[in-house]
């Protein structure tokens, strides 16, 4: 039996989602599997944050055998034990898992009329200069 580790398809339509899995290579790619190694989800925003690994089942599947595809391979050399990425991988989950800072609202820039009431520009402004300088007419 050969054992290939690869990504298995989950998710709907416009959001994908996948987990890797230790996949008998005569099952089909969304097929049956043998054991569960991780997930990579392409839609968190922190790239580094995307994909989560149980390194020491990987290296137990590896070790009697199992063949990583492409893709597989490449996230285990970024994200597998010892790999390029492990660093900014934490540290990308760490600004994830940090709440949120919202900045307090401030001032209204703007606030409507209440409904009866007349509009405070025309009771507070006097009257326009222009109409005062024209002479009265005449009779």
């Amino acid at each position: 039996m050969a054992v290939k580790i690869r990504m298995k398809m989950m998710g709907r339509k416009h959001r994908p989602f996948f987990r890797i899995c230790a996949i008998d290579s005569r099952n089909p790619r969304d097929g049956r599997v043998l054991e569960e190694l991780g997930t990579y989800d392409p839609m968190v925003n922190e790239t580094d944050a995307r994909t989560s690994l149980k390194p020491e089942r990987i290296a137990y599947w590896i070790g009697v055998g199992a063949q990583p595809s492409d893709r597989v391979r490449t996230l285990l050399k970024k994200y597998g034990t010892n790999g390029t990425h492990v660093s900014q991988q934490t540290a990308a989950r760490e600004r994830l898992a940090a709440p949120k800072i919202v900045p307090a609202a401030g001032e209204p820039v703007y606030v409507p009329p209440a409904e009866g009431a007349a509009p405070a520009e025309t009771a507070e402004a006097p009257a326009s200069p222009a109409a005062e300088e024209q002479p009265a007419a005449s009779e």
